[in-house]
């Protein structure tokens, strides 16, 4: 199977890409966006050296999949979807802060309460807490969206004081984030899992907030596993999940956080393998159906002539 690791596309009317971690963004100069999901892999910020085969796949058809069954709480950015690794969409002014909400004390939440902090980005985490309990109600947890580097950990208090965002406008993120979290809270509890905890971004397209980029993906979300649980944290034992953290994991295991003077561990055949394998299982458990894995020989011309031909006809 091959990745799609790097694109170079030009695209009719195209003005600038602007290439991400994980997703390489074509602007058009009708106000659309072409969003390619690649098959790159980050973590700790950082890009792993080889692609996963079909995870631009999942992560494009999952996010098309929540942003369809959430636009009557916020409308979103998306168009259509003319490949399976492609969404096109408006083009919106983002605001610069990702919405990061999390219903159970997991990741980067986890480590900075074992780290014995109790404050994160200005809300106060109950003592006592134990790895991977269920907060008392969802706490949102706001980090700066930054273009290159470590996205920073910021409170509401700081975001509005420093006019990043209007404080009405910021009520307005907040009231959405928790709308969305509840709405994939009870998707995923239909097909037997826990949404975690997860991230939004949002954007303004002519004076209105819209949902932009990804939601409820392996990239952007944690699950558990809900058949389990309680037990498994009744004896102290690791949560069954879907999400990125097995990939933290494994680097972790192999003396790697992004941290200077750290080396990126080589990453075998039969990692990348399972990688793949944990993103297949995440489709097929959240969205309830098989995942039909797209042809992977020469993904980039596959790309080209879905989305040229998607553009002709809407040019028309």
């Amino acid at each position: 199977m091959e990745a799609l690791v790097k694109t170079d596309f030009e695209f009719p009317g195209q003005t600038k890409v602007y290439k991400g971690k994980v997703r390489d963004v074509y602007s058009l100069d009708n106000g659309l966006l072409v969003m390619v999901a690649s098959d790159r892999i980050s973590a700790f910020d950082h890009i792993l050296p080889k692609g996963i085969p079909h995870k631009g796949q999942v992560l494009n058809q999952v996010a098309t999949y929540f942003l369809d069954a959430t636009k009557d709480i916020v409308p979103n950015w998306l168009i259509a979807t003319p490949d399976p690794s492609v969404a096109v969409g408006h083009a919106c002014e983002p605001f610069r802060v990702e919405m990061v909400i999390r219903g159970y004390l997991a990741g980067h939440a986890a480590r900075e309460y074992k780290a014995g902090k109790r404050v994160l980005c200005g809300v106060n985490m109950p003592e006592g807490m134990k790895e991977n309990d269920k907060f008392t109600e969802p706490i949102i947890t706001p980090a700066t969206k930054a273009d290159e580097g470590h996205d920073e950990d910021i409170s509401r208090e700081e975001i509005i004081a420093q006019n990043i965002i209007a404080e009405d406008v910021y009520l307005q993120l907040e009231k959405h984030t928790r709308a969305l979290f509840q709405r994939g809270s009870e998707m995923a509890a239909e097909q037997g899992l826990i949404l975690v905890d997860t991230k939004y971004e949002f954007g303004l397209l002519n004076g209105k907030v819209i949902l932009i980029d990804e939601i409820h993906t392996p990239d952007s979300s944690r699950y558990f596993y809900a058949d389990g649980y309680e037990d498994r944290q009744s004896k102290g034992e690791n949560q069954k999940q879907l999400s990125k953290e097995f990939v933290r994991e494994w680097l972790i295991e192999n003396d790697f956080q992004g941290l200077d003077r750290q080396l990126m561990p080589d990453m075998p055949d039969s990692f990348v393998s399972t990688v793949t394998e944990r993103y297949i299982e995440l489709y097929e458990k959240i969205l309830g159906r098989k995942f039909e894995p797209a042809n992977t020989h020469d993904i980039a011309a596959r790309v080209e002539i879905n989305v040229t031909g998607f553009l002709e006809k809407h040019s028309r």
